[in-house]
């Protein structure tokens, strides 16, 4: 039996193209998520909406994340967005994912900076993990995913390791046509909690939330969250249309009545 609450976080990348147009999508996930209530509800905007969303969710149970934060706390980082900065704003804070990692350059030293950074500044960070193609069909999926873990945990305080939630999002099935199967995520998702488990003992890796994040949609989500282990769904592109974003928070409730 699971006791962890079920999590769906929504990653807006750089859409929409307006603030005006974040806000609209905001209001329009609030009221087509309000039956959803067993679910916890993130959505993640570009950084020039933060405040605007920000204030059109305040009445609702909808929480607020960020794309990404700055590994330094302050200094001459034009363009950089510290967690101390983000302190009152928002609830959680994207760290480590593959699109960050492939074209700013983002090391595992750089993504546990950022997210010591976050756990510091009270902010919670969301740990994205996964490997690509030529690593799964390596054999070494599992291996990879763990070390991934244990680099981004590294120096992390054992009282604040169960603040983090743990994404994995197979590169090698995103936006490629090249589908991941429940089993997969079962199993990687599997390794990188009892990773969870080496380093800070197993009520610890039992707490932590562990998401799937590989093109998820309103069709394919009721695999991965129906799998044991599995406490919902990073979502990308899908998280942009409301109804289809309440369709896959719609989904892991119902996994999670049945768990």
């Amino acid at each position: 039996m699971r006791h962890r609450r079920p999590f769906v976080a929504g990653n807006w990348k750089m859409n929409p193209a307006t603030v005006a147009e974040a806000v609209a999508l905001a209001r329009a996930i609030v009221l087509a998520t309000a039956q959803a209530r067993v679910v916890e509800i993130a959505i993640a905007p570009p950084a020039v909406a933060l405040l605007a969303v920000r204030d059109a969710i305040a009445a609702s149970d909808v929480t607020l994340a960020v794309q990404d934060v700055h590994e330094h706390e302050k200094g001459a980082y034009t363009g950089g967005i510290s967690a101390a900065m983000l302190r009152g704003i928002v609830t959680y804070v994207i760290v480590g994912h593959s699109e960050v990692r492939r074209d700013r350059g983002d090391t595992d030293a750089r993504v546990n900076a950022k997210l010591r950074r976050a756990l510091d500044a009270g902010l919670r960070p969301i740990l994205c993990v996964g490997e690509m193609l030529e690593v799964r069909h390596s054999g070494r999926a599992d291996e990879f995913v763990r070390g991934q873990v244990r680099a981004a945990l590294s120096d992390v305080a054992m009282g604040q390791a169960s603040r983090v939630t743990i994404a994995y999002e197979p590169i090698w099935a995103i936006g490629t046509g090249v589908p991941a199967h429940g089993e997969d995520a079962r199993t990687t998702i599997a390794a990188a909690r009892e990773e969870v488990g080496v380093l800070f003992g197993a009520a610890t890796a039992h707490a932590v939330r562990m998401l799937y994040g590989g093109s998820v949609t309103g069709e394919s989500i009721a695999e991965f969250a129906e799998q044991p282990g599995i406490d919902g769904a990073l979502v990308g592109g899908a998280s942009l249309v409301s109804d289809e974003f309440a369709r896959i928070c719609a989904a892991v409730g119902v996994a999670r009545t049945r768990a």
